[in-house]
């Protein structure tokens, strides 16, 4: 049984390629762009494949004599959705048997989140596939709020059109560790995973933490999210991290990277999910 990953020169595929060593001996292939910058997976015995999105034309070939597909959702956004089709096209053709999928965290009640609509889509992709598949809803990843603790550990503030909106992020630890206990199963389980961490918080349970770790007073500037705009464009933030930030916290505020019933990730790895205390130093604090 062959487990292949995509986009394992990234930071989550690193990390599952490590959960899987742990829990399993069955080969492994690591799927990049550019197999040169992952010599070091080579060397610990992972085959190392090249494996490019925007080249349909060699994935099929990529994934000759793999069993089971962790397919990590592309990072361009606005182009996921050819790409997600090639690789789906690809497997359905070399005969995986066994198709996992890291989607968004409730996607298909998602309404704000920009990255939303290209996971919705490619979820109707892989129903209408065929395959035996595992829609990995990954939660937000606690740490994508690197930039919002860095920036508040140097000004004092969180600037935030959030208001009390509460998330139940995870780290990408705890979301590998979920993904390779799918993938190396004796038996792997098709079906939809919503993988939230147990712990709900707020930006201002983010700037309370960050104050007492750092003993630097950290509070939170709750604006409008027209206010939000002008702050951020008056500190010449670029137009589109602009539209991100913007959008994040309309997310958070609607609930739609919160969970109101958290434990599947936990109970899948068999231990309680990182809490925001902990994941400070990912946060860089």
């Amino acid at each position: 049984m062959t487990i292949a990953i995509t986009g394992a020169n990234g930071h989550l595929g690193r990390l599952v390629l490590a959960a899987l060593k742990e829990r399993t001996e069955q080969p492994l292939v690591a799927l990049v762009r550019d197999p040169a910058k992952a010599s070091d997976l080579a060397e610990q015995g992972i085959e190392v494949r090249a494996f490019d999105y925007d080249q349909p034309e060699i994935l099929a070939s990529a994934l000759e004599g793999v069993d089971r597909l962790l397919l990590i959702s592309g990072s361009a956004v606005g182009q996921r959705i050819p790409q997600h089709t090639a690789v789906i096209n690809a497997a359905k053709a070399a005969g995986v048997t066994f198709f996992a999928y890291t989607s968004l965290l409730h996607a298909d009640a998602a309404k704000i989140s920009f990255v939303a609509p290209e996971h919705q889509e490619t979820e109707k992709l892989l129903a209408a596939s065929g395959l035996s598949v595992a829609l990995l809803r990954n939660t937000w990843y606690t740490e994508n709020f690197a930039g919002t603790a860095e920036q508040a550990l140097a000004t004092g503030t969180i600037l935030s059109s959030a208001g009390e909106g509460r998330v139940n992020p995870a780290t990408r630890q705890d979301l590998a560790e979920a993904a390779a206990v799918i993938l190396a199963a004796e038996s792997p389980e098709p079906g939809t995973y919503e993988l939230s961490g147990d712990e709900s918080w707020t930006y201002a349970d983010l700037a309370a933490a960050l104050t007492e770790k750092s003993g630097k007073q950290v509070s939170v500037q709750n604006v409008s999210k027209d206010e939000h705009a002008k702050i951020l464009t008056a500190a010449s933030t670029p137009e589109g991290f602009v539209g991100f930030l913007l959008n994040t916290d309309e997310a958070i505020a609607d609930g739609e990277y919160g969970d109101t019933n958290p434990g599947v990730l936990s109970k899948l790895i068999g231990h309680p999910t990182a809490t925001l205390k902990e994941s400070l130093p990912l946060l860089g604090a």
